[in-house]
């Protein structure tokens, strides 16, 4: 077994300074890059050492395979760890790692390979008795072969994807046969520029299903574990926003049933490292493939918080060679977690990015609250990189305290300069859908236009009142002001609130 001294972190933003806080716990150098918007950002300031790869733009510096692995050469690494996004799954980045001398943290290039064309994903996950959404098992050559495959599943509505990627991109819902040929058109269009290829398949749709995923972890010698799932149905633009761990929903049989099938897709593919099976929950109770993702999650806190490990650690160490250091009967998850996505985006004029510099951060802190963050007072949000701000994660012993303790959590956080999705999420928190646990991964489009218009109640606006009252007098001396004008003028109000209170009047 090899024992990494130093990795190079692939990434920015909050994942890579999630990523180096557990190389220093084991004592393992961290070297970051950026790049030149990103050269005093937190990532950088955290690393032991960091290496410039190229101007703002992320083609030409964290999309830049041969500036990064020049770096990691420099660095004298001995492996790279990818975060999530950029290059986490490509397969020619993994296998250019490799051929570098140095190790991937993650699964082998052929697999990331295999699970990365949903269509031979689906291949192999048929091949394998798992059952997938049914639809095509090859991409599509023209209108008149979707024709023939979406009278197979019994017509319409079905869904024409991508076949090369996911996050909604190259993917449209047609109801019509008369929709079917403009639909695959832009489907393959917007594939095309999202992933450089194309290709597009079919499959039926599934009428507002839950969007459970499954936690799997897998050694070198073939041993795999599921390390129970996570709900991911509060979704925006097919982008998951809140994520909890254990889903409200599930059974303890159905629970077993799903892991179980996620560990039997896991070694179809001779999966090695952390990785995510995600699956289409309906409504009655059946449970469809979707997708597997190929590395780290970004909800994966809510996993660690409800499991109590580190699966960063354990990445390290599989990647070492070590076998998993449990079986799935030593797993004892407990309590509820859930995480909440803080962009920056503007959630009252329709999600639309916030940019600028945060002039005010106060983080929430308590029992049971984490925060990972890639951004700092005087961070530049920017128009180039992903806006995930932070993420807000809570445990608790129960789901209904859990919930309890994210609205504290959200009311605590204060973020002045850009605008953010927290009243987005304190809406769905409070939401009675929600917190019964029924909900599907349409409850943004069907609610929000509705909660966004109502009135805050006499308790929230007092807090907003006491929050900006309680901020001008930390930071104002002297002050001769009343109440209510410390109300009207107190710079601690973040938009959100200033709308708010604004709304009341």
């Amino acid at each position: 077994m090899t024992k990494i001294q130093k990795i190079l972190i692939a990434n920015r933003g909050e994942i890579a300074v999630r990523i180096m806080r557990s190389c220093r716990e084991m004592g393992i150098r961290a070297a970051a890059v950026y790049s030149e918007a990103d050269r005093l950002s937190a990532h950088v300031l955290a690393a032991d050492e960091a290496y410039p790869i190229g101007p703002a733009a992320a083609a030409q510096s964290y999309l830049n395979m041969d500036a990064i692995l020049e770096a990691a050469r420099k660095s004298g690494a001995d492996a790279v760890h990818p975060g999530y996004g950029f290059f986490a799954e490509n397969a020619d980045f993994a296998q250019r790692v490799e051929d570098s001398g140095l190790i991937f943290i993650g699964p082998s290039p052929q697999t990331i390979r295999l699970m990365g064309s949903k269509t031979e994903a689906r291949k192999t996950m048929m091949d394998a008795g798992v059952p997938v959404v049914p639809g095509a098992r090859e991409a599509l050559a023209s209108v008149e072969e979707a024709q023939q495959v979406i009278e197979y599943l019994g017509g319409f509505p079905v869904l024409i994807k991508a076949a090369a990627g996911g996050g909604g991109k190259g993917m449209r819902l047609v109801r019509e046969a008369k929709e079917l040929p403009r639909a695959l058109e832009a489907a393959k269009g917007e594939a095309l520029k999202a992933f450089g290829d194309a290709a597009v398949y079919v499959e039926k749709f599934i009428e507002s299903p839950k969007h459970i995923e499954i936690q799997i972890f897998a050694d070198r010698r073939g041993d795999a574990v599921h390390l129970w799932e996570r709900d991911c149905s509060i979704q925006r633009r097919h982008q998951k926003v809140i994520e909890e761990c254990p889903s409200a929903i599930l059974t303890p049989e159905k629970r077993a049933e799903m892991g179980q099938v996620a560990v039997q897709a896991a070694k179809a593919c001779r999966y090695s490292n952390a990785g995510t099976v995600e699956f289409l929950y309906d409504r009655e109770g059946n449970f469809y493939f979707l997708e597997m993702n190929t590395r780290l999650q970004v909800e994966h806190p809510v996993t660690e918080m409800v499991m109590g490990m580190d699966l960063v650690k354990l990445q390290i160490r599989v990647a070492e060679g070590h076998p998993l250091p449990f079986r799935q009967e030593d797993l004892r998850p407990r309590g509820h977690a859930i995480e909440c996505r803080i962009n920056a985006e503007d959630v009252f004029n329709n999600f639309v990015p916030s940019t600028g510099k945060i002039s005010y951060l106060k983080l929430p802190e308590g029992p049971g609250v984490r925060v990972d963050s890639g951004v700092g007072l005087h961070s530049e949000i920017s128009r180039f990189y992903d806006p995930i701000a932070a993420k807000l994660v809570v445990w608790a012993e129960t789901r209904p305290e859990a919930i309890a303790r994210m609205k504290r959590a959200l009311g605590e956080l204060r973020i002045e300069g850009i605008d953010t999705t927290a009243p987005f999420c304190l809406r769905v928190l409070d939401h009675p859908e929600f917190q019964q646990g029924n909900f599907n991964i349409n409850f943004v489009d069907r609610y929000w236009q509705q909660m966004q218009q109502s009135l805050p109640d006499e308790a929230e606006a007092a807090e907003i009142i006491a929050a900006a009252i309680a901020y001008y007098r930390d930071h104002q001396s002297a002050s001769t002001l009343s109440p209510s004008e410390n109300a009207n003028h107190a710079p601690a109000l973040s938009p959100w609130k200033t709308r708010a209170l604004k709304t009341m009047r």
